[in-house]
């Protein structure tokens, strides 16, 4: 049986998506690991999205909270907003309460990506935040650490994330994640992936 990893997003910009869908082909590289990119449903009615720019969503399915009980192992991607997960996922993981309540979702690996608008908006109190959920939920929270070697300690570029998980810079919304921010992506899709391997074999 393949190991199965879901990529759980929420992405008003489209940038968390970019992040997801390299997270996606590094779990995918990882032998008899299958992944599915799906987004958490939006909140804000479309008059308010369309007066913030926000581009129409991708054709990534949207997510059930009792789907999250089918994954061997989860990551998590969402902006920030002051500093936390934003409204729309908080809500998605408001609605997991019967998967609380069973306790499906304990024992499972879980990861954390995300970007934020500026340097100093939250690249690692937005997931040291989000850890909170998976407490409650008994998941194994994987973080990348310093597994990504050298482009951990990058000086001269701009670059998002942390130990916490991969990251970027959003800016006013428009701006795309640089090659390193999403080679650091791929590189927690396929660290997630050989540890949530070892997960399920060991079980």
């Amino acid at each position: 049986m393949a190991t199965k990893i879901y990529v759980v997003y929420y992405s008003m910009y489209g940038l968390v998506a970019k992040l997801a869908k390299e997270i996606q082909k590094g779990a995918a590289s990882v032998q008899g690991v299958e992944v599915k990119l799906w987004q958490v449903p939006e909140t804000l009615p479309e008059e308010v999205l369309v007066k913030m720019l926000a581009p129409p969503k991708s054709d990534v399915p949207i997510i059930e909270p009792n789907a999250l009980a089918e994954a061997d192992g989860i990551l998590f991607g969402f902006p920030t907003r002051f500093g936390m997960m934003p409204a729309q996922f908080k809500a998605f993981i408001d609605a997991t309460g019967g998967l609380w309540r069973s306790q499906a979702l304990a024992g499972k690996p879980a990861g954390i990506f995300y970007s934020t608008g500026t340097q100093g908006g939250g690249q690692e109190t937005t997931p040291l935040t989000a850890i909170t959920q998976l407490a409650h939920h008994g998941m194994i929270f994987v973080p990348i650490g310093y597994t990504f070697g050298g482009g951990m300690f990058e000086m001269e570029n701009i670059k998002g994330g942390s130990p916490y998980g991969a990251g970027a810079y959003a800016g006013d919304g428009s701006r795309n994640p640089s090659q390193l921010e999403l080679e650091q992506a791929f590189h927690q899709g396929k660290y997630f992936a050989t540890i949530t391997n070892k997960f399920k074999a060991s079980s």
